[in-house]
């Protein structure tokens, strides 16, 4: 840099300096955008992944024959009428008369259509103990939990009267409401707590009111920004609630991280001495440097999603994506306007005790605990990473043995719900009658002689293999040429042994009987099939994923940082992270070690989505702490200091931010541990532990005993890749503060080839 070259380069440098100039200009920008895309998503609504468009394969084929047909499948509910005890049997008068009053009273209810007693559908069980009274709820199936309420109570009605019955009710739409009634405040009192509880570290962290709502203000403003994009957003790619949900708490997340890393370098430099617009022009340049590369690098992670194929997955992606595009504009543009409209009126509401903490550290910001830590580490680097690398690989180990599966109800729930037992008595008298296998037939006549000869083959074919014990019901609709046929799977509640009932029924059963007849289309779909089907696309899904994620990652680590072994120790770091939340989630939600120390329990498996969610969350979120570490590390050895001295600049200075910053998001994900879900637990434990082990093991003893190991190899660039596009357009602190403050010109380094570094 020269004296005709004074002027900050990099993006973000110039845009804090901007907004900084114009600083009310920046702040009205910001809020017309916020209100702009709130309004522009309120008018055009959002739309949902529609069930059909849910995944692919057979159940995709099966929901679009039912959607085009145009017929809407009600919700089916069942009533058990169990004795309780073996004296009594489904011929008894009293058994009788109790079936008989439950028909009448859900009849009589005016709820329900399609009532069928068990007497004529044959539906008994083997020990003659149990019977089923089937029916449909009338009007739409998604709505239809708000409409069950007094059939549940008729029900209860029945069961007073007959006191050596057990008559309970279970089906698509009591489960709905059981659970909206159960868990339906849970979500929203998880997703409203998380902003008051990192609100509240913020105030210890920085010990001022005013500093602490800065980075929620980003945060929630670019959550509510990207609420309404993703209504727009939603006309092209359809959106979910879990989307929602999902975007929250990435939104609340990196929202927050990004305005803490700029907030407390703009404060360091400010207690260092220099002026107001030094310190921010300093933290524009530096730190939000950090937030372009790990902003950029998290969009990467996210987008990996979209390489899914599985429209839930795409939403979360896209959802995720933009809230973080839009935090990472956020912090670059409207953050540094309102810390210069502030001045040292950031500092306003300062509590006295939590103040005093927040200054109780070395000079320069730097931690006096992991001061002690780093000379630790750095005395011995190989020892560090032997013992601290070995130790995450043990912890890792486990999740070479996950296995993966959708959670049945009694895994997801436990007996913490009286329907649960319901479920599992309903699939102990009658394996796979709770969650029968549904085969969709369309045909060009759906009476010809062929197909209902065919259809009768599959029912009776479908006993004698082996693969349902019966009853098999097949349900007509002649209008649209479609038929229904339901079959209790073997197996019931056991996933395995069901999923190898399905697989006669799809590779036996169906290639004998209906795919025999020219021009008929069978697709088998249910809960069975649908987790089959799931498990397929995510397994087909984990090399593309896993190879764009990483690449693209590794990629933008090498145009960042000009550094082969900058970038490839990232991904190796970032990867063990990862393995080592593998290994929690499967040694304590599928071996059950230590589960009741988390409030869960050992289910035997992990839930199916979670390993690929995890993956691409974490990934991109443990960039965060990777970039801005490492950007301050490579910040000080180019303004002149060596290799071991930059990373005990770069670790100590940065500690006490990355601290903050890992307590709040284990706080917020550590929140959704405690729902009452298994799936919900495995996400927020599995998180919040990923996120621990990130910002201490990796971030405060592997990263910096490795960088010691490697020494001037860190920033090793072969000659062959000079040519690659050069991102590297920061400043250094004393560059930076030489061209705001006096208008001279900061030191020029050179970098480990001899060439002048751009500082």
């Amino acid at each position: 840099m020269g004296n005709g070259d004074s002027r900050v380069r990099g993006i973000a440098a110039r845009a804090g300096g901007w907004s900084a100039r114009h600083r009310w200009t920046a702040v009205g920008i910001w809020v017309l955008f916020v209100f702009l895309a709130m309004a522009l998503g309120s008018a055009a609504g959002r739309v949902d992944v529609k069930d059909s468009d849910q995944l692919k394969g057979e159940t995709h084929t099966a929901a679009r024959i039912i959607e085009d047909a145009g017929i809407e499948e009600p919700a089916s509910e069942t009533v058990l009428v169990q004795a309780r005890d073996a004296k009594l049997k489904a011929t008894d008068a009293a058994f009788r008369e109790a079936v008989e009053a439950v028909v009448t009273a859900v009849e009589g209810t005016g709820e329900v259509t399609e009532v069928t007693s068990p007497y004529d559908s044959r539906t008994i069980s083997k020990d003659g103990r149990s019977a089923l009274v089937q029916f449909d709820v009338r009007g739409d199936s998604d709505t239809a939990g708000e409409r069950i309420e007094p059939v549940l109570k008729a029900v209860e009605g029945v069961q007073e009267d007959h006191g050596a019955l057990r008559i309970e009710e279970i089906g698509g739409a009591s489960m709905m409401k059981t659970f909206d009634d159960a868990f339906g405040d849970d979500f929203q009192k998880a997703e409203y707590s998380a902003v008051p509880v990192a609100l509240g570290i913020l105030l210890i962290a920085f010990g001022a009111l005013v500093a602490a709502l800065l980075p929620v203000l980003l945060a929630v403003t670019a959550i509510m920004a990207t609420m309404g994009l993703m209504g727009v957003v939603s006309h092209v790619m359809p959106m979910s609630d879990t989307a929602n949900s999902v975007m929250l708490l990435v939104g609340l997340a990196v929202g927050v991280d990004y305005c803490l890393f700029y907030l407390r370098r703009e404060r360091e430099e400010r207690e260092a001495g220099r002026d107001g617009q030094t310190a921010l022009r300093i933290a524009a340049a530096t730190s939000g440097r950090a937030i372009i590369v790990s902003g950029v690098t998290v969009c990467v992670a996210m987008a990996g999603m979209l390489f899914t194929g599985l429209a839930e997955f795409e939403a979360m992606g896209l959802a995720s994506l933009m809230v973080v595009a839009v935090a990472m504009v956020g912090s670059v543009t409207v953050l540094p306007a309102l810390l210069s409209l502030l001045g040292e009126r950031v500092e306003k509401g300062r509590i006295p005790f939590l103040r005093r903490r927040a200054r109780a550290r070395k000079g320069g910001g730097e931690s006096r605990f992991w001061s002690a830590v780093l000379k630790g580490v750095l005395a011995r680097p190989l020892v560090s990473v032997v013992v601290a690398a070995g130790a995450l690989l043990a912890v890792a180990a486990p999740a070479l043995g996950m296995k993966t599966q959708n959670l049945t109800l009694d895994q997801e729930f436990g007996d913490s719900l009286p329907i649960v037992q319901t479920y599992n008595r309903v699939n102990a008298a009658f394996p796979g009658g709770s969650d029968p296998a549904e085969v969709v037939v369309r045909a060009k006549d759906i009476n010809a002689p062929e197909v209902r000869s065919a259809l009768s083959g599959f029912r009776e074919r479908a006993i004698s293999s082996g693969a349902s014990r019966g009853p098999v019901e097949i349900k007509l609709h002649d209008a649209q040429n479609i038929a229904f046929v339901y079959v209790p799977l073997v197996g019931g509640s056991d996933l395995d042994e069901a999923g190898a009932s399905l697989d006669k029924l799809r590779d036996e059963v169906r290639p004998a009987t209906l795919g025999k007849v020219a021009g008929v289309e069978a697709p088998i779909t249910g809960q069975v099939a649908g987790s089959k089907d799931f498990n397929d696309q995510l397994a087909g899904a984990v090399v593309p994923v896993f190879a764009f994620v990483v690449l693209f990652a590794f990629a933008l680590m090498l145009l960042s940082f000009r550094s082969l072994t900058i970038a490839i120790t990232s991904i190796v770091l970032n990867l063990l992270s990862v393995g080592a939340a593998y290994g929690i989630l499967v040694g304590v939600f599928q071996h059950g070690w230590g589960a009741s120390l988390v409030g869960a329990e050992g289910v035997g498996a992990i839930v199916t989505w979670l390993p690929l969610f995890l993956f691409v969350i974490l990934f991109g979120l443990s960039m965060d702490y990777h970039v801005f570490v490492v950007s301050r590390i490579r910040e000080a050895r180019l303004r002149g200091r060596t290799t071991r001295d930059a990373i005990t600049h770069g670790v100590v200075t940065t500690a006490g931010v990355v601290t903050s910053a890992a307590v709040i998001m284990v706080a917020v994900f550590a929140i959704f541990g405690t729902l009452s879900m298994q799936s919900m637990k495995q996400m927020g434990v599995g998180l919040a532990a990923a996120v621990l082990i990130d910002a201490t093991i990796i971030r405060g003893v592997l990263l910096p005993a490795v960088m010691a190991l490697l020494g001037e190899r860190n920033w090793y660039l072969p000659t062959w890749l000079h040519r690659l596009p050069d991102l590297t357009h920061d400043e250094s602190a004393e560059a930076v503060g030489a061209v705001g403050g006096v208008g001279g010109v900061g030191p020029t380094t050179r970098d480990d080839e001899g060439e002048p570094a751009r500082v």
